[in-house]
């Protein structure tokens, strides 16, 4: 068994991946480490380009795109490890970003996952949108992170230096113990894309596991890879996802109340999409509640299990 195992998941990003696996090979290069890459049914020519250039790494074929959360699935379950790094392949790392937050999870064995600071690739003095200093979520099932609410960042003054229990550890680059990624379910499938690893690890937390930060590793995320950050689209799987995300999480005595709240709030922004023309957005709310109730009876039976 492998110690660490960095899994890539890749779909079109031959360019990422020249640009940013070298340094990946250079700074995980250890006696317990094996980077692997998972194609996503990539159109490109990754995986010709990875044969060519990177032949020592490890290259698993996914059959379809099932988007992240499946893509990561059928991938890991082929990867025998007792961690697993999913790292997206638009991620520069540093010298020593493993090392800090294995030797913190060895330390305690009730941490499920954990993830190190993320700065913004194009900004490298603030922080990056996808994770931060570390994720939670409001009283109203948003998710935000330290270092980041909305869209507005926050620059690094090193004012996040502590490592810390949080809510979430993003999906950008979680550190996981494998035998609890495949006890507890993995990611979500049907989630497809975003918010996939914030239900996971509040179904970690659920269990009595902690999530962690530590500043002690860093890495340069460019954030935006596979969908623009403005995207009719990524508006539907973020709504939708959310408050399936809450559905199957929270306590039972504010669920509905909570569920009921987002509902107005999504008709309130649904709202202003009409009135500032926004169509697309306007029909990706109204998609996003359609799928969210057609699926609310596999979400309670997620629930119950």
């Amino acid at each position: 068994m492998t110690k660490v195992a960095v899994v890539i998941l890749n779909w079109n990003g031959r360019d990422f991946l020249k640009k940013f696996l070298p340094k990946v090979i250079e700074y995980s290069n250890n006696e317990y480490t094996e980077i692997v890459v998972a194609d996503n049914d990539s159109k490109d020519d990754s995986v010709t380009f990875l044969k060519k250039y990177f032949p020592e790494i490890r290259i698993i074929v996914n059959a379809t795109n099932g988007g992240f959360a499946k893509g990561y699935n059928d991938a890991l379950k082929q990867i025998d490890a007792e961690y697993y790094v999913l790292l997206n392949s638009d991620v520069e790392v540093t010298k020593n970003w493993i090392e800090p937050v294995i030797e913190m999870m060895d330390a305690d064995k009730n941490i499920a996952a954990a993830q190190p600071k993320l700065l913004s690739y194009d900004a490298p003095e603030y922080f990056e949108y996808a994770g931060a200093a570390g994720g939670y979520i409001d009283i109203l099932g948003y998710p935000f992170c330290r270092g980041r609410i909305f869209q507005s960042l926050e620059k690094d003054t090193h004012q996040y230096n502590n490592q810390q229990e949080i809510f979430w550890a993003s999906g950008a680059c979680m550190f996981v113990r494998a035998e609890l990624y495949h006890n507890h379910g993995g990611l979500d499938e049907d989630f497809f894309a975003h918010m996939e690893e914030i239900d996971f690890c509040w179904r970690l937390k659920n269990h009595g596991y902690k999530i962690m930060f530590t500043p002690k590793s860093t890495i340069y995320h460019v954030g935006g890879g596979t969908l623009p950050k403005i995207s009719s689209f990524k508006a539907y799987l973020n709504i939708r996802n959310n408050n399936m995300m809450l559905l199957k999480n929270l306590p039972s005595n504010i669920v509905l109340p909570i569920l009921f709240l987002r509902l107005v709030m999504d008709g309130i922004a649904a709202l202003k999409f009409a009135i500032d023309g926004s169509i697309k957005d306007l029909l990706a709310v109204a998609k996003a509640h359609f799928d969210f109730y057609r699926m609310i009876p596999k979400t309670i039976k997620k629930r119950k299990e």
